[in-house]
């Protein structure tokens, strides 16, 4: 109604009467104009017209302004976190933030004490995502003991795609309510660590973990389904059963503190998840693995405590064991078959890992943080196989039948 006002006052003020325009302000507004044609009651209608057309225009003009700004694209994800990034993140945060912020922490500290082993230094990339989120990529190549290490962050924001969405619900029946219609996209975020360490010298184990949290948005950005996954396993090239004991301990006593039935499960997951299936064969000696960690399993606060401290226990359990092993001596068979079961490793990474199928499959990747899995040197050898009997027959009997060490 507002806007209809000024139109009615125009309209008042140039009432027609015979022959003249009979108000005194719209005859100074009109004074511009010829005599001859303010002395015409033609004009004075045209007037009268374009005046009664405004009055008809203005309430759709006034609608096509509020739908338009009703219209503008509400914020992103990636842009509500930015904006809440201006205030200390802290424990009321969004969970997205806190994870963020806490892989991030562990990763200096990480880096930290793997250079502390091996005396040089991890070339350190931060990159950002065109579609969303940021990284950083730490690696040390040809080092003193380590022929390759990484330790990567990930932060990523994007959209799932519809076939993505309905993958997903096998597991998470609730990433959509069942009585929904499946939308044809649904913002995420993904933040983990991811780490590898290959040593030069072959008596000493590599190592990976990766910890990681995902969650998907409602449309007011409040978090919709989420959860945790991860794990740390060990991929000895001699079998030291010190060692194996060593690194199992570590992680259960980890799990025993949140919930006594976590090793047990999660030992099993990772036997069967690092499994190279085409050659019948565990890719290491496992270690813990588990994914899709939700409010079934425990509550929100409890899985990230469990994750806080299996993620601070990697750095004084594997220093132990690299310290061991790192300046034993080695003959160049047994360098030999550390390029063999590197081999292995490779295969496990390309052909059965989800992590880095995700990775290469989601839009924008960065195919160089991806694959820093990957060991310099590999060799693939024709139907190699150890002597029997020998140290490396000992360790592929291991990987055929997965053992308790703990």
């Amino acid at each position: 109604m507002s806007a209809r006002r000024p139109v009615l006052g125009l309209l008042a003020q140039c009432r027609r009467t015979p022959g003249r325009l009979s108000n005194p302000r719209c005859r100074r507004g009109l004074s511009t104009i010829p005599d001859a044609q303010r002395a015409t009651p033609l004009f004075a209608r045209y007037l009268s017209l374009t005046a009664l057309g405004l009055l008809v225009a203005s309430p759709l003009f006034y609608k096509m302004a509020v739908d338009n700004t009703l219209m503008l694209d509400s914020p992103t994800l990636a842009e509500r976190d930015q904006l809440a990034k201006l205030q200390p993140v802290d424990d009321a945060s969004p969970m997205r933030l806190r994870m963020e912020k806490f892989v991030k922490e562990q990763q200096r500290e990480i880096v930290r004490g793997l250079e502390a082993i091996d005396g040089g230094k991890f070339r350190i990339d931060e990159w950002k995502r065109r579609e969303g989120g940021d990284g950083i990529t730490c690696v040390l190549q040809e080092g003193n003991v380590f022929e390759k290490a990484g330790v990567g962050v990930s932060i990523v924001y994007g959209k799932l795609p519809k076939a993505a969405i309905l993958k997903m619900r096998a597991n998470h029946r609730n990433i959509v309510n069942d009585k929904a219609e499946i939308p044809e996209s649904l913002e995420f975020f993904a933040a983990g660590l991811s780490l590898i360490c290959h040593p030069k010298n072959p008596m000493a184990p590599t190592v990976h973990l990766n910890y990681r949290y995902f969650e998907t948005a409602n449309p007011d950005g409040s978090s919709g389904t989420w959860w945790f996954g991860g794990g740390s396993d060990l991929t000895p090239n001699y079998l030291f059963d010190e060692d194996a004991i060593l690194f199992h301990k570590s992680l259960k006593d980890v799990c025993d503190a949140h919930n006594k039935d976590f090793y047990p499960k999660y030992k099993k997951w990772c036997d069967e998840y690092f499994y190279n299936k085409h050659r019948m064969e565990s890719r290491g000696i496992g270690g813990i693995f588990f994914d899709d960690l939700d409010g079934d399993a425990q509550d929100k606060e409890t899985l990230f405590a469990f994750i806080q401290d299996a993620l601070k226990s990697f750095i004084p359990t594997y220093t132990t064991i690299l310290n061991r092993r790192k300046d034993m001596p080695f003959t160049e068979k047994e360098k030999e078959w550390q390029q063999i079961r590197r081999g292995r490793y490779v295969e496990f990474n390309l052909v059965h890992d989800r992590g880095t199928a995700f990775g290469l499959n989601t839009p924008g990747p960065r195919v160089e943080s991806i694959l820093m899995s990957m060991p310099l040197t590999a060799t693939w050898k024709y139907m190699y196989e150890p002597e029997r009997g020998s140290r490396e027959a000992r360790l592929e009997e291991v990987l055929r039948e997965p053992r308790e060490w703990v």
